[in-house]
């Protein structure tokens, strides 16, 4: 067998000559492209070429190999439910060079098998577990969506020789044993990916590659911010509630809270710096187990804004003034009591700070229970 090669620019691949390609993978070819790492092996999800790709790597059947996808948005098709955390890295480091071995209910699990089919499911699945990668590549994410199968893509490489890094590499290796290669130039880095592990708690790293495990735990930290008007009452309460919730759910200390990934915040819409939570709040708190006394307060600014995963608006015009600083936060930026406002409490008894407590308290689990943690 000849290994066809089909050349396309680096930067601006031609859509017919990648169709080409995605024809072949459709009809069970094994066709080698370029991805910002290494080549890969673009094979269907299907039995027949899977066993040819084993044979052809030399590699152990029934090994698993990593799920392609041509865009971050295509991951839920696959893994219907993300850990929050995992979550953002995703969002952060995708499309890129990071694969993800994520964990699934037996719900999940379930619901894929009756969606992809007995063959898909069991060749894409191992145990409770999928590996996913999405590349930064033009050429990939061409051939990847267009592609109307799952594709699995491991280094285009014999097992245990070096991964390639440029077609030549490909054919020095694989000339007459894969179909086609798909010419794109040099890999960018020429170095595998990182590979992590979702965890309960984030993420594990399998192996180091492009990101390293501080890279990873930077920008994957979830960010909760509360807003209010002073932020004196109502938001710092909230920021002290959520964290003692939190810590519970994640099964450590509040103190440890930013050591697992999330850091909790509080601002108001009103130009106010510098002052503590008012007395009767942390009085509120306190009866709950909860200490605000170190509280001080900021002012809300588009750049917390920005940096923000989630925001907790105490009110309709708190949303509306944080959507106002950045139109974009409008996905991400909800009344903290679903849809009723929780009242100002300033100026008002201890009685009524209590109550307003108890209101933020019980919405605060609702929101902790959707998060998947």
């Amino acid at each position: 067998m000849e290994t066809q090669v089909i050349q396309v620019d680096r930067w601006v691949p031609d859509a017919e000559e990648i169709a080409r390609a995605a024809v072949l993978v459709d009809a069970g070819a094994l066709v080698a492209f370029p991805t910002e790492t290494v080549y890969g092996i673009a094979c269907r999800v299907a039995s027949e070429p899977l066993a040819r790709l084993d044979l052809v790597k030399n590699r152990e059947p029934n090994k698993p190999y990593t799920l392609h996808i041509g865009r971050k948005e295509d991951l839920p098709m696959y893994v219907p439910n993300q850990q929050v955390r995992v979550r953002k890295l995703v969002d952060r480091a995708w499309p890129g060079p990071l694969t993800v071995i994520f964990e699934l209910s037996e719900e999940d699990l379930g619901e894929q098998r009756k969606r992809l089919g007995r063959e898909v499911f069991e060749n894409l699945y191992r145990g409770n577990t999928i590996g996913v990668r999405c590349p930064d590549n033009a050429a990939a994410a061409m051939l990847l969506r267009q592609v109307q199968n799952p594709v699995v893509a491991p280094s285009a490489n014999i097992t245990g020789r070096p991964p390639a890094a440029d077609a030549e590499a490909v054919l020095a290796q694989l000339a007459g044993q894969v179909d086609a290669v798909v010419d794109g130039g040099p890999c960018r880095y020429k170095k595998s990916s990182t590979v992590v592990r979702a965890v309960r708690r984030g993420f594990e790293v399998l192996r180091e590659g492009m990101y390293s495990a501080d890279d990873l735990e930077r920008i994957s930290q979830v960010r909760f911010l509360f807003v209010c008007t002073g932020n004196t009452c109502r938001s710092p309460m909230a920021g002290g509630i959520f964290m003692k919730y939190l810590a519970e759910k994640i099964g450590c200390k509040v103190d440890e809270i930013e050591k697992f990934g999330y850091k909790v915040g509080s601002a108001g819409v009103i130009e106010t710096s510098g002052f503590a939570a008012t007395k009767a709040a942390a009085a509120a708190c306190s009866a709950k187990g909860v200490d605000i006394r170190s509280h001080r307060s900021r002012k809300l600014t588009s750049k917390l804004v920005v940096e923000s995963d989630m925001i907790f608006a105490m009110c309709r015009a708190h949303r509306e003034h944080v959507i106002a600083l950045d139109g974009r936060a409008a996905g991400k930026c909800v009344l903290m009591a679903g849809g009723l406002d929780i009242p100002d409490p300033i100026g008002q008894p201890q009685q009524v700070y209590n109550e307003c407590a108890d209101l933020i308290e019980g919405s605060v689990k609702e929101r902790i229970s959707e998060l998947l943690i």
